[in-house]
């Protein structure tokens, strides 16, 4: 009898044994979606490094033979048009650090008045009573499902009427004056906030705006930098309301310069050096942006969400 006895593994023992093919699976899936995420940037570098009339010559290996860097001189304009021409491109250049300096100015501003006027309206719809702001809220909500499609020739016949074309008040003005995103946004964070540190304060003679910039504001600085990130990346994606209303090199954005760049190159024969080469240099600085406050917002939306 003693020898028909088989020792098994203590149940316990199992536990971690199913725990660590758990992780690996995990594991496994986040590269798995890293790398997909990542692929199309990284052939689109590659393309950018490679000469034209390589792109197509059946070498698909991730570091081309003859990597150059004329095509990313081209895009900054740091060539003539006969080396534009031999690069395989057009005689066709940009004025880069232009354009990028107005997307630059446009972000800037578009962030800071939605920030501020979404911070100060959220207040408003979530910590106090008056009449009217349930209704308020809900044209609000109304104005989220409108597709930006719709107003857009009402506020190109505005901006014409005001005489607002080819003017950075024209391009910011549908942007700037409400934001029913990032208030509904932070008024839901708001709403979670106690009201007992607010009373007392109140209490104690502190006005509604010192309330306001010194206790609510602090607190909600998670959601208001999550909103500014968010709305950095839309503003320097946008561009269907830019390319109608701002047409002149003083105010042209950096994605519809890059988007004429792009045009310039006939059908038949697309520079996908230079378009690739565009791509990737209208990708850095949101890259950037990410890079440094990525942490803070993975641990704001975190924050948000276990409010």
């Amino acid at each position: 009898m003693r020898n028909r006895i088989i020792s098994r593994p203590a149940r316990s023992e199992r536990k971690p044994q199913k725990k660590n093919h758990g992780k690996v699976a995990g594991w496994g899936l986040l590269i798995l979606l890293i790398i997909v995420t990542l692929l199309p940037l990284v052939w689109a570098l590659r393309t950018a490094i490679t000469p034209n009339a390589e792109i197509f010559n059946g070498n698909y290996s991730l570091i081309p033979d003859n990597a150059t860097t004329i095509n990313f001189r081209r895009v900054l304009g740091m060539t003539t048009p006969e080396e534009n021409v031999a690069a395989g491109g057009t005689a066709a250049v940009i004025n880069f650090w232009l354009y990028m300096r107005n997307s630059l100015i446009f972000v800037a501003v578009l962030v800071f008045a939605q920030v501020t006027t979404s911070t100060m309206a959220a207040y408003a719809l979530s910590r106090l009573h008056f009449k009217g702001r349930d209704t308020i809220f809900v044209i609000l909500l109304t104005a989220l499902m409108i597709p930006p499609i719709f107003i857009a020739l009402p506020n190109f016949v505005l901006m014409d009427e005001l005489a607002w074309i080819n003017t950075f008040q024209g391009l910011l003005a549908p942007y700037v004056l409400i934001c029913p995103f990032g208030i509904f946004f932070l008024r839901q964070f708001m709403l979670s906030l106690p009201r007992e540190v607010e009373e007392a304060a109140m209490v104690d003679g502190a006005s509604r705006w010192t309330v306001f910039i010194k206790m609510i504001v602090p607190m909600s600085a998670a959601p208001i930098t999550t909103l500014a990130i968010i709305q950095a990346v839309f503003g320097w994606n946008e561009y269907m309301w830019p390319q109608l209303i701002a047409k002149a090199d003083d105010v042209r954005l950096l994605n519809v310069a890059l988007s004429v760049f792009a045009q310039s190159s006939p059908s038949t024969r697309p520079d996908w050096a230079g378009l690739m080469a565009s791509a990737t240099l209208q990708v850095i600085p949101m890259f950037i942006l990410l890079i440094i406050f990525g942490k803070r917002l993975v641990n704001s939306l975190g924050l948000t969400a276990a409010k």
